[in-house]
């Protein structure tokens, strides 16, 4: 009977731990504890309710592990139009808190923000209808991609939310791309940005003046732009994130100050901590060789989501394996360039890292689809 019984037990803890990649497993834990550490030195009371969050997200990255990426697939459409509709009704009943009205209240207790639901149902609906064309993708089903784009991108952005919106953008571009968008197409519109960076460069004391205004941005959004050309103009201010993370990035040195030592972090001139700048306590604490270790795990990642897009039995499995893997690299970027002064400060976590709950379990259900993909195809 003892014998039975284990061989139930290890058989129900084998059919648990099928779904899962062990490479993407190794390199996640990793990520969360570089997290762990980080988050106890920048905010020690957090940490317990960080590790709740994780746990949560952990269970979320093996549930949709199990499910088998056709069906959904399948379930895209719905995905979409349920993440529309709340951001619908953020736009006409949302809660505004900080100046932007970002979130739907459920009763008295439950707070959600549906922006996030579209960081997952962009490139599931995206690579849905591509793959129900997979054999005449024509300019309509581009079309029909960018409108399906466009509409939420536009809703997130009026929040205002433009991390969350570059985040569904990026999510719903990579999809585009990799499906096969001409390059006549991409030319162009990248030469446009350019010349956008290059005159925002070159006349940037004339385009920051205060009674310039940038079409299509809100003013502190501007400001972020031109802070980001020059943090001196204001340093008590709009400047001072940037200029505070620099000086922690650059102190860090080689191997760092150590482990809840440094001056930045805990004398408190470096902003959200614990957040958006947790780049700047990795650095200032572990120096140049901390950073090394963890951006090995970010490439690790990226390489491992590229070799399961690589081997994905299906059109719309390689291109949501790619546009997820894509996205993680977007993150990460971006965070790191906000921090070291080369981006504007936009509000997007260092993924797996930074505390948060949202964030984390975001990334956990991009990881697991990722294994859902790498899972159905070794069945086939």
């Amino acid at each position: 009977m003892n014998h039975r019984r284990r061989f139930h037990v290890v058989k129900l803890l084998s059919a648990l731990v099928r779904p899962l990649d062990p490479p993407l497993l190794l390199i996640l834990a990793g990520l969360l504890i570089y997290a762990a550490v980080l988050i106890e030195s920048a905010a020690p009371g957090l940490l317990s309710k960080q590790i709740t969050f994780i746990l949560l997200s952990l269970l979320g990255m093996w549930a949709i592990a199990i499910i088998p990426t056709r069906r959904l697939l399948s379930l895209s459409p719905l995905f979409y139009a349920i993440g529309v509709a709340l951001l619908v009704a953020v736009a006409l009943f949302g809660v505004t808190s900080k100046g932007a009205k970002r979130w739907l209240e459920i009763g008295s207790f439950l707070r959600i923000q549906p922006s996030e639901i579209m960081k997952i149902a962009m490139p599931l609906t995206l690579a849905w209808l591509f793959q129900k064309r997979e054999h005449a993708i024509s300019w309509l089903e581009f079309l029909a991609a960018v409108a399906l784009l466009a509409g939420p991108a536009y809703l997130i952005a009026k929040q205002p939310d433009l991390g969350t919106a570059i985040l569904v953008c990026s999510s719903g571009l990579f999809v585009i791309f990799f499906a096969g968008l001409p390059w006549k197409l991409i030319v162009p519109v990248a030469l446009a940005g350019m010349a956008v960076i290059i005159t925002i460069s070159v006349s940037g004391d004339d385009l920051c003046k205060p009674d310039v205004k940038w079409p299509g941005l809100h003013d502190y959004q501007k400001e972020r732009v031109c802070t980001l050309l020059d943090p001196s103009r204001d340093p008590r201010g709009k400047g001072f994130h940037t200029i505070q993370s620099t000086i922690a990035i650059g102190s860090g040195g080689f191997f760092g100050k150590g482990w809840k030592q440094g001056t930045q972090t805990h004398l408190a001139f470096l902003p959200e901590r614990h957040t958006d700048f947790v780049f700047a306590v990795l650095s200032e604490e572990f120096g140049f060789v901390g950073v090394l270790i963890l951006l090995g795990l970010y490439m690790a990642l990226l390489a491992r989501g590229f070799i399961i897009a690589a081997g994905a039995p299906t059109l719309g499995a390689k291109l949501l394996a790619s546009s997820t893997t894509m996205v993680f690299f977007t993150y990460l970027f971006v965070n790191i360039g906000m921090v070291s002064g080369i981006l504007p400060v936009v509000g997007i976590p260092l993924p797996f890292i930074s505390y948060g709950g949202t964030a984390v379990v975001t990334l956990c259900l991009g990881v697991g689809i990722l294994m859902g993909i790498r899972r159905n195809a070794q069945e086939r």
